[in-house]
């Protein structure tokens, strides 16, 4: 045998490929490269070819068919993605229990409880307080109430007496009036010599005076001219001395005796100047001198 034939015989050593997987290789790709050039050549369009065609008589030819191009089906639109859900916020653990924390929280409710205990005992004191001012305040008015009637009912009382003492003190002094007015025509009858009995009340030495009737007249004469509006207590006397002529011609007059009551005795003076003249004395000669008494009651 050759030596070269004996290589061939021999096992091969592990590093190295045989010839024959290396031919195996080769085929195999050479298959592919057949197989990618028999693919392409069935896609490829194949090119048309043109001849001319001879006849007897000219004839046009027809156009040539065309395909229409193949428009692409629309591809269908996919289903709207449901909406995802929102991812669930997970729950934190509580966190583990604070001693120092619930102890505060006990103080701070206990500091409100306490807090709230002081704001309603405050609220019951301001009522209580407010319930005794309106008390005091009733009966600070009703002692008001009664110190204003008990003064006007002792103002009362006190009016009346003075008006009674007053009463009495104008009684006092018209009778003190009366009497010094008797003493003063008992001693002018006296100086005189008078011959009147003792309760005369003239003032001449002897009873020679205007009758009764001739004094009404006079008087008569008198009283429209007396003005007196006002009010006086009792009925005081103002007796008036009237000096008059012989035709009754008023030239004189004296207030002897005082009524006590000035504008009452300015009155009758006042009066008697108005009157001027007396009306003459029908039963004689008209007298010289006359004392005439006025009294308010009498008007």
């Amino acid at each position: 045998m050759k030596a070269g034939n004996l290589d061939d015989l021999r096992p091969r050593t592990p590093d190295r490929l045989s010839r024959g997987a290396l031919l195996a290789i080769l085929a195999h790709l050479g298959l592919l490269v057949a197989l990618s050039l028999g693919v392409s050549w069935k896609a490829s369009e194949p090119e048309g070819v043109e001849a001319e065609l001879w006849a007897a008589v000219p004839q046009a030819a027809a156009p040539r068919a065309v395909e229409p191009e193949p428009r692409p089906e629309p591809k269908p639109a996919p289903p709207p993605e449901p909406p995802k859900p929102a991812p669930k916020a997970e729950t934190p653990p509580p966190p583990p229990p604070d001693r120092d924390a619930e102890i505060a929280r006990e103080k701070r409710e206990q500091k409100e409880k306490l807090e709230r205990q002081r704001l309603e005992e405050e609220k019951q004191r301001a009522e209580q307080e407010k319930r005794e001012r309106e008390r005091e305040r009733a009966q600070r008015e009703a002692e008001e109430a009664r110190q204003e009637a008990q003064a006007k009912k002792e103002e009362a009382e006190r009016k009346k007496a003075e008006l009674e003492k007053q009463k009495k003190a104008e009684a006092e002094r018209l009778a003190k009036i009366e009497a010094q007015r008797a003493e003063n025509l008992r001693r002018i009858q006296g100086e005189a010599n008078a011959t009147g009995a003792p309760g005369s009340t003239g003032t001449a030495a002897q009873s020679a005076g205007p009758s009764a009737a001739y004094a009404g007249r006079i008087k008569a004469r008198i009283k429209p001219n007396i003005v007196f509006p006002d009010e006086v207590a009792g009925n005081p006397i103002a007796a008036v001395e009237v000096k008059v002529a012989p035709d009754g011609t008023i030239i004189g007059r004296r207030l002897v005796t005082s009524s006590g009551v000035a504008a009452w005795d300015e009155a009758v003076l006042r009066a008697i100047d108005r009157t001027a003249v007396l009306p003459r004395n029908p039963d004689g000669p008209t007298p010289p001198s006359m004392l005439i008494e006025f009294r308010p009651r009498d008007l």
